[in-house]
């Protein structure tokens, strides 16, 4: 992506120069106080700290409300057992399962990556508390830092902590075989900073420190050959924790750390504008592009830029499926073939949170309608489709295959890395609704909640039933009745809206992908929206005869039964190990994946049933959006007939 460096608000004066630098933050613009090192680039736009948004009821808080219950539900005792058992500071039964019930999949006892969940659940409690103030969320979140601080203290003075030994870092040292010890104490120490930022929790913080002490000890004295093969075992965003961890800190071994875990084989092709990603992993990709983009944030590195940008730009424009996904059974393919990998292993979750994350970056940088649309886009169609209504459990892949239906997890055997990163995404919906920069308030999602603006003295609420009503409303619930200009994101699927203040039309200019109105504000003074949703083709750009069917945003799933749905169908079976990435459907051979239509007036053979988003195709066909087709199969990419 060329990177934006002209203003995305032209109306006011104040927005016409890039922010100070004074945003300190892991996202520019939150926890402020927490940091010692200040963002050092121009930003557009800076981030609200998570509590300063609540949601309000509707389909969003639902998925929230879902995954407050199951963290609620999680024994603390059961999640450290792992870590209690590697420093011996447990003394079991004769028979140990007697005394404490260890969770299953990831983190059983003899599975590598044990400890990774406690990592996510360190953030997501975190991440909960910050975005309801629920103290049980803290008070959990404390539990599992005490535990950790008692474990950390028994395994001696060095500051290592983890689930396993230290052995499997040893093994990946050597280059042996090991799965991924760096991506789970990745997981750890980010819970940790986390548990700092948005719970307070300052013994996390001494803890983190400490185990990084132990990772400059470890790594800083090995050669280049040695750091290189080491880095291709999977690390996860270790160098991104490092980089947030020297902002708190100011600690230089820190940001040395973060530059020790510099991917040349990854990154260095990026910086020279090489956009082919190969058949490479791709969850292992994004972490390391976002440590790029911090590192650019903290130090002023273009080329970190440059890497970020071509990235950005390449997954966008190449890659990404019409609900926002990547990946097709984890990797990369070349999007010649994109039609040839719409199967049933496509979009890793953990793929589209770390899509999310690059974006609130990217967004803080020029504050891009672009980014804003993709960010929609992923999180209505990937992350809130994520989740079973009925259970809260969620899926790992988001099939695309016509007929497959989502693998779902169990509560007590799977915690793959999607179910820990889902804890985290469906705590977060509040992050991105919002962006401010000077005077201006940007309202980029169309989400009910309510927004503490504290440095502008500014409350508003957003009432809106969005993507179900076309219509969002801002009202102004307290102001000083300073100037302010709120820009509320024209969305590039929208038709031409019609903007109401205080019930009267009001022309506007649209400027950069923003309707931008400025006045003195004050309490009561109420802003209405339509934003004109229609029905359009996402088309696979190898095939335009493969398309998805989309209203506005959203990806619309011809819903097709539950024949063949079968034993724990659909749910992931435990006496399978990681069923979900060889999967078989056993799609009916008579399903119907045609549409026939005329692209250029889907309204001739669609129509909308009702208040509700069902749409009835003349063929007999429903379609709902992707994320309420649950626990059945479904068509998202169909055969176009004309």
């Amino acid at each position: 992506m060329k990177h934006i460096v002209k203003s995305a608000f032209a109306l006011s004066a104040t927005i016409l120069a890039a922010l100070p630098v004074a945003a300190q933050s892991v996202y520019p613009g939150q926890h402020a106080g927490k940091l010692a090192v200040e963002t050092s680039v121009p930003l557009r736009a800076e981030a609200f700290d998570l509590r300063d948004v609540r949601l309000l009821p509707g389909r969003v808080h639902d998925n929230l409300r879902r995954d407050s219950a199951w963290m609620a539900r999680i024994s603390v005792n059961r999640l450290v057992h792992s870590f209690r058992n590697n420093a011996g500071v447990f003394a079991g039964l004769e028979g140990g399962y007697e005394s404490v019930r260890m969770y299953g999949g990831w983190e059983s006892l003899d599975c590598d990556l044990r400890g990774h969940t406690t990592g996510h659940l360190l953030s997501a409690y975190g991440l909960m508390y910050a975005a309801t103030g629920d103290t049980l969320m803290r008070h959990k979140g404390d539990s599992i830092v005490a535990a950790l601080g008692q474990v950390q203290r028994a395994l001696g003075d060095s500051g290592y902590l983890s689930a396993f030994p230290e052995e499997l870092i040893n093994r990946n040292v050597r280059g042996q075989g090991v799965w991924a010890p760096w991506y789970t104490l990745h997981k750890i120490l980010a819970g940790l900073i986390d548990q700092y930022l948005y719970a307070d929790n300052e013994e996390a913080l001494d803890i983190a420190t400490r185990m990084a002490g132990w990772a400059y000890n470890k790594v800083m004295p090995l050669d280049d050959t040695t750091r290189r093969r080491m880095l291709r075992n999977e690390f996860g965003g270790i160098n991104d924790a490092f980089y947030n961890l020297y902002a708190i800190t100011a600690d230089r071994r820190h940001l040395e750390l973060a530059r020790w875990f510099y991917h040349n084989d990854v990154i260095d092709p990026l910086k020279a504008g090489n956009r082919d990603m190969g058949t490479r992993h791709t969850n292992t990709f994004i972490p390391k592009v976002i440590a790029e983009i911090r590192n650019y944030e903290l130090t002023g590195d273009t080329a970190s830029l440059r890497a970020a940008d071509v990235f950005y730009d390449a997954m966008l424009r190449d890659h990404i499926f019409a609900t926002g996904s990547l990946s097709q059974k984890e990797h990369f393919f070349a999007p010649s073939e994109f039609t040839k990998h719409i199967n049933g292993y496509t979009g890793e979750t953990c793929c589209s949170y770390n899509m999310l994350k690059l974006s609130r970056h990217m967004y803080a940088l020029d504050a891009s309608p672009r980014v804003a649309d993709y960010y929609e886009r992923t999180l209505f169609n990937h992350i809130l489709a994520q989740q079973d209504p009925e259970s809260g459990m969620v899926c790992y892949f988001l099939p695309l295959l016509s007929g497959a239906y989502k693998v779902y997890s169990t509560p007590e055997q799977s915690f793959w890395c999607c179910v820990g990163s889902g804890f985290e995404s469906h705590a977060k919906y509040a992050e991105a609704i919002y962006a401010h920069a000077a005077d201006t308030l940007m309202v980029n999602l169309f989400i009910p909640s309510r927004l503490d603006w504290r440095d502008n003295g500014m409350t508003v609420t957003q009432l809106t039933d969005f993507p179900r009503s076309e219509i969002t409303t801002l009202r102004i619930d307290s102001a000083r009745g300073d100037w302010a200009v709120i820009a509320l994101r024209y969305p590039s699927w929208s038709g031409k809206p019609t903007v109401r203040v205080n019930g009267r039309t009001v022309r506007y200019a649209a400027r950069d992908g923003y309707i931008c109105l400025g006045r003195k504000w004050r309490p009561g003074d109420r802003i209405e929206v339509t934003y004109p949703m229609s029905l359009h083709l996402a088309c696979a750009p190898d095939n335009s005869s493969r398309a998805a069917v989309m209203y506005g945003p959203i990806v619309l799933a011809g819903l097709a039964g539950t024949e063949g749905m079968t034993g724990t169908a659909p749910f992931s079976d435990p006496t399978v190990r990681n069923d979900y990435y060889t999967y078989d459907y056993h799609v009916p051979a008579n399903l119907k994946t045609t549409l026939r239509l005329d692209p250029a007036g889907l309204s001739a053979t669609i129509r909308r049933a009702g208040d509700d988003l069902r749409f009835l195709t003349a063929e007999g066909d429903t379609l709902v959006p992707l994320y309420e087709a649950n626990r059945c199969r479904y068509v998202v990419y169909w055969n176009i007939e004309n």
